[in-house]
């Protein structure tokens, strides 16, 4: 596999000088919990910052956090996760997963992560689908087709697809795209492999990962879901080593949000 290149950037939908609000990306979430809270507003954070309009549906304890940190975040609707179907509608693209609850960790009132996700990947097939975190331990192959991207970290990947299997195998037989995180980044679409080098070990922080996947989503809005991938993984390592330079490992997934549109900026301002 070749490696990810910063000239195939320029290949990224950059949004037109006369363009009007919801032309440059419209961004659905659906992730957050009772008991998981800051992963889907790390996706958030990102996303917020780069296309038009984010979408997010959580559940009403996570909604009403996200509407108190609006100054902060930027411009997303808070909606509430049983009329999610509304606004999936109108999206370019969808990210489930951040905060989703496994089984054992889900309330008794939240609907099963493995049943959302099921239920909103059939009815909504056509649309483009990045797939992270609590969804990545509930679903099944099976329900992927080519307008998914999955983000797994190697537990997660093994979980899905199985032990000693070739990451470009998995994609061709689901007609998937998978980035498998790493201290080396492998992305896998049917047709085309790349490898994105980089980063450092203060992106092993809890939430890094949350922040690579709203990164991905938003860029696959206007973007195929391969080109997304590489180009997320490609920015968020760059970000973490611009961090690195001034504090070391001592960064959080606070601070790599911050740093991802910093880097954009560097590349097409």
């Amino acid at each position: 596999m070749r490696e990810f290149k910063e000239e195939e950037l320029k290949k990224l939908y950059l949004p037109p000088k006369d363009s009007h609000k919801g032309q440059n990306g419209k961004l659905t979430i659906v992730g957050g919990s009772k008991l998981f809270h800051g992963a889907s507003l790390w996706a958030l954070k990102v996303a917020s910052r780069i296309v038009d309009m984010v979408f997010y549906a959580s559940v009403p304890e996570n909604n009403e956090l996200t509407n108190r940190l609006k100054s902060e975040i930027f411009d997303f609707i808070a909606v509430p996760r049983e009329k999610v179907e509304e606004y999936i509608e109108e999206s370019d693209a969808i990210l489930i997963g951040p905060g989703l609850p496994r089984e054992e960790g889900r309330e008794e009132d939240e609907e099963p992560t493995r049943n959302l996700t099921k239920r909103l990947l059939k009815k909504f097939s056509e649309k483009k689908w990045v797939i992270d975190a609590g969804s990545l331990t509930e679903i099944e192959p099976e329900w992927l087709n080519q307008n998914c991207l999955v983000t797994p970290h190697r537990k997660e990947f093994e979980s899905l697809f199985g032990k000693e299997v070739d990451v470009a195998e998995m994609a061709k037989k689901y007609g998937c795209v998978v980035l498998l995180k790493g201290p080396t980044d492998i992305i896998c679409s049917p047709k085309e492999q790349r490898i994105s080098l980089g980063g450092n070990a203060g992106m092993t922080k809890g939430g890094t990962g949350d922040v690579l996947a709203g990164l991905a989503a938003a860029l696959a809005c206007k973007n195929d879901l391969f080109l997304s991938a590489c180009a997320a993984s490609f920015i968020a390592k760059r970000a973490g080593e611009e961090l690195f330079k001034k504090v070391g490992h001592y960064f959080n997934a606070s601070d790599l949000a911050e740093k991802v549109p910093e880097i954009l900026g560097e590349y097409f301002c």
